[in-house]
């Protein structure tokens, strides 16, 4: 038998003075609001951060293939359509790249050898060119995007609030528009209704008039507010280009975390020299970088909450030893040692703790079944990109978050546990 672990059951089950009994409740509902808050931080912070991505990548694509010549003007160089690499490039599964290392003077170092988690899913081709709309009431300035037959509409099924997709199987061009919803507005247009939009082509203005078919919005604001789909063959005609010729391609990933090592074998072992291959981290670093420092939000917030447990897990532990200083010296009066006493009530304070996390998780994950359920929690859209806040729950993250504070928690408990070394058995057992 284990003889603190059973001591340590009988202290806990027994009723103690009041005072004890009440500060162990309030340490139980510290730990159980801590492990709460920190495993509803984890969904709602790993949530805002998947559907960010999702809406970026899933509209722009993982990976951008274009001209060695790519910078980010609005008027792109022509490419060939027909590459090697395109449309096969989508039947490739895992792969494994080996990357070499150089150090700061240039000189080769290591080789780092990396293998995919998946494969490539999809890859299209685009071309576009910046316009002006101009209906009898407003003008908009907007970046036409054209899209092909290859064109993933699931991609963009779930922004699509109103009308359809542009007809592409026509054999002539067609005159279809899908604009966003903030564009829409800011025109006072709808499905139906018809606009002309003015380009300059060699210090010539075109005018082509476009019907609107459908209305997206991704709640990326910044971007739905610039960007207008349409047929690839109209903006290849605007662009004086020949029918096999576009901006460039637009890959995307079975695998998030593929990014950096498909880009690299994208570059080094698909594409010919005269292509260069750019993720979307590197195409719009500002957004990435801001969904980056949501991770020391997450960090901050966790080692807020684990102190707070960590305090009155302290003061609960100090409270148990001093109301049990006789029981202590009856102990050690009998022959037990310190060692066997401290962990008599390191036993107690993990009973405490396990209880706090047991009513954590319950809350924890309640609160985020809701949030899923009914989005309770709304967001400034125009702010976040997001109408509501979304939770995603990872497994791992919520064993880690209970390992961590359990472990955590009992390790800064071994040194209040000291306490007991300073009770002496005769005083403690003349004052009973």
């Amino acid at each position: 038998m284990n003889f603190p672990f059973f001591v340590a059951q009988r202290i806990a089950f027994s009723k103690g003075q009041r005072f004890s009994r009440m500060i162990i409740r309030i340490a139980t509902v510290a730990v159980a609001l801590s492990v709460a808050v920190m495993i509803a931080s984890s969904g709602l912070i790993s949530g805002f951060k998947r559907e960010i991505s999702k809406k970026i990548f899933e509209f722009w694509g993982h990976i951008h293939i274009s001209d060695t010549a790519y910078s980010l003007s609005f008027e792109p160089s022509p490419i060939k359509r027909d590459q090697d690499f395109y449309p096969s490039l989508d039947t490739f599964n895992q792969v494994t790249f080996d990357e070499r290392e150089y150090d700061r003077n240039g000189a080769t170092g290591r080789i780092l050898s990396q293998r995919s988690f998946g494969g490539v899913r999809h890859i299209q081709v685009y071309a576009h060119k910046p316009g002006i709309i101009r209906t009898a009431t407003a003008m908009e300035g907007i970046l036409l995007k054209g899209v092909g037959p290859d064109f993933d509409q699931e991609n963009l099924q779930p922004y699509l609030q109103a009308g359809r997709f542009m007809q592409l199987d026509s054999t002539e061009p067609s005159r279809d528009i899908l604009i966003s919803r903030q564009t829409a507005d800011r025109l006072q247009v709808d499905v139906g209704d018809k606009f002309v939009i003015h380009f300059v082509k060699e210090q010539q203005q075109l005018r082509r008039r476009f019907e609107v078919c459908g209305i997206y919005k991704t709640g990326l604001e910044e971007y739905d507010r610039k960007i207008a789909l349409c047929d690839i063959r109209v903006v290849q005609e605007l662009l004086g280009w020949q029918p096999d010729e576009v901006a460039g391609f637009e890959v995307w990933l079975d695998d998030i975390r593929d990014l950096n090592v498909f880009s690299g074998f994208i570059y080094d072992e698909v594409l010919p020299t005269d292509l260069l291959s750019v993720t979307i981290r590197e195409k719009f670093p500002a957004i990435f970088e801001w969904l980056r420092l949501q991770d020391y939000n997450e960090v901050v917030i966790l080692s807020l909450m684990l102190a707070v447990a960590i305090i009155n897990m302290i003061t609960a532990l100090l409270v148990l030893v001093l109301e049990r200083t006789n029981m202590i010296g009856m102990l050690k009066a009998l022959g037990a040692r310190n060692s066997r006493i401290r962990q008599v009530f390191l036993y107690h304070a993990a009973l405490i703790t396990l209880q706090g996390m047991f009513w954590g998780n319950l809350l924890g994950l309640g609160f985020c079944w809701l949030q899923d359920r009914f989005h309770f929690i709304r967001l400034n859209e125009a702010d976040y990109y997001l109408s509501y806040a979304p939770v995603h729950i990872e497994p791992w993250n919520i064993l880690l978050v209970n390992l961590g504070t359990l472990l955590i928690t009992l390790l800064f408990l071994v040194l209040p546990s000291f306490a007991v070394t300073r009770i002496s058995p005769l005083k403690a057992i003349r004052f009973s």
